[in-house]
């Protein structure tokens, strides 16, 4: 990633750059809001199986937190840079306005490949974050949560350590908690549902039955599997994934025209969302080149992996028969390739739309930890169903009013709302 000219940060100010055009925000509004209010950058040293110190880089970015506490996840990743942070923060700030969630945005990162640390070496990791973080933290001011390569024990870890150092019970603290230990059931669902849900709302709006259409997704993680779970539940079938092999450092894409069987493909599956290529290919897989996904004859493609990944240089692999691209991952079109994509007229679901089921469903856990009150799972995706669609016609609606795209829509109203919280606050 350090040899790519690619700048997620540089592409996420351009975006935001364009929304505080068509809104006339005022230079102190834009220079304030372009940048992250704090940056936290820290060294973890953390003491190895075989007795050895390693010093990991750490981050935590606060983006804006002028609508409520920071929100945001905290994500292991050993391509992982302060740029890509700073990027997330921002598109976390604009992921809980575009919802209407009375939080901010942030983010958190670790340079490192939890694939080579033991669980115990994972553990000293997470309890070191903490340990470097706990002072800027905390259920009413900042609240972490998983993302790439973290999970609920790390979340679990990181609360002990936080509720050891500051003395007191704060499950509101993290998200994304195992359930039973102040988790939210639906949480693990959630991210996942709600791009599909997004997803459903569109083929409302094109008139197009899911029954009678077919999609492709990049990644085979926790996000893309359960949105395969929900798209195939209302009638869709997914045709290819793709999946990161940790062994060979490469991606791959796995096919299967009659329709991928999910539990039969997550059984061959590690925790991190790998998939055995070899065991996938005795199941009756077609293996090939990681980048497929893109190029299927789908009605749908769904990006649920990592940012940067459609470009000007590969956007024109895209079918003429797809209709819909729904963001499953942060920052996953570049802005040049977006705008030919919905220049050819696909419905463009933006990213921090699509996919902000999951810090929906984080705010419901941070609710009900703060009450200690739990809701029973009908009633939490209930909730996500009701958050995601009305977020969802609010943008659509606002696109068609003002003759914008998906994207432009989303941005204007999110950029909008935290620049009004802004002002009130008299920051600017």
């Amino acid at each position: 990633m350090e040899n790519n000219p690619y700048n997620p940060f540089h592409a996420a100010q351009l975006q935001f750059d364009h929304a505080a055009e068509m809104l006339d925000l005022d230079k102190s509004t834009k220079d304030l809001l372009r940048n992250s209010l704090h940056e936290h950058h820290f060294l973890i040293p953390v003491k190895l199986d075989d007795g050895t110190v390693q010093v990991f880089k750490g981050y935590r970015i606060q983006h804006n937190n002028a609508r409520g506490p920071i929100k945001g996840g905290l994500r292991f990743h050993p391509q992982e840079t302060v740029d890509s942070v700073r990027a997330l923060a921002m598109w976390m700030t604009w992921k809980t306005a575009v919802v209407d969630l009375p939080l901010g945005g942030g983010k958190g990162g670790v340079i490192c490949d939890p694939h080579n640390l033991s669980e115990s070496e994972q553990e000293r990791l997470c309890r070191g974050w903490v340990r470097q973080v706990y002072k800027i933290m905390g259920p009413d001011v900042d609240i972490p949560a998983p993302d790439i390569m973290t999970n609920a024990q790390h979340m679990l870890w990181m609360l002990d350590e936080y509720e050891v150092i500051t003395g007191i019970k704060a499950p509101g603290a993290f998200t994304g908690k195992p359930v039973g230990m102040g988790g939210s059931l639906g949480r693990k669902e959630a991210t996942g549902y709600g791009v599909i849900i997004t997803v459903r709302e569109a083929l409302m709006e094109l008139n197009i039955s899911p029954a009678d259409t077919v999609a492709s997704i990049q990644g085979f993680g926790r996000v893309a599997q359960y949105a395969i779970e929900l798209y195939t539940q209302i009638g869709g079938k997914v045709i290819c994934v793709s999946s990161w092999d940790q062994t060979e450092q490469k991606s791959y894409s796995f096919r299967k025209l009659s329709g991928i069987d999910l539990e039969e493909l997550k059984s061959v599956t590690d925790v991190f969302g790998g998939i055995q290529k070899q065991k996938a290919e005795d199941l009756g897989y077609e293996v090939l080149p990681g980048d497929a996904w893109l190029e299927q004859e789908v009605d749908i493609l769904i990006p649920a992996a990592i940012e940067n990944q459609i470009t000007i240089e590969n956007v024109i692999k895209i079918s003429q028969k797809v209709k819909i691209v729904a963001e499953g991952a942060n920052g996953p079109t570049t802005p040049d390739a977006s705008k030919i994509i919905e220049d050819r007229n696909i419905f463009l679901i933006p990213d921090f739309l699509a996919s902000a089921g999951g810090v929906t469903c984080s705010y419901f856990e941070q609710v009900q930890s703060n009450i200690n009150y739990y809701w029973e799972k009908d009633e939490v995706l209930s909730k996500l169903d009701i958050k995601m669609t009305s977020a969802f016609i609010a943008v659509s609606d606002f696109a068609k009013e003002n003759g914008l795209g998906m994207r432009d829509a989303a941005y204007v109203i999110s950029v909008d709302r935290v620049a009004q919280a802004c002002h009130a606050r008299g920051w600017v």
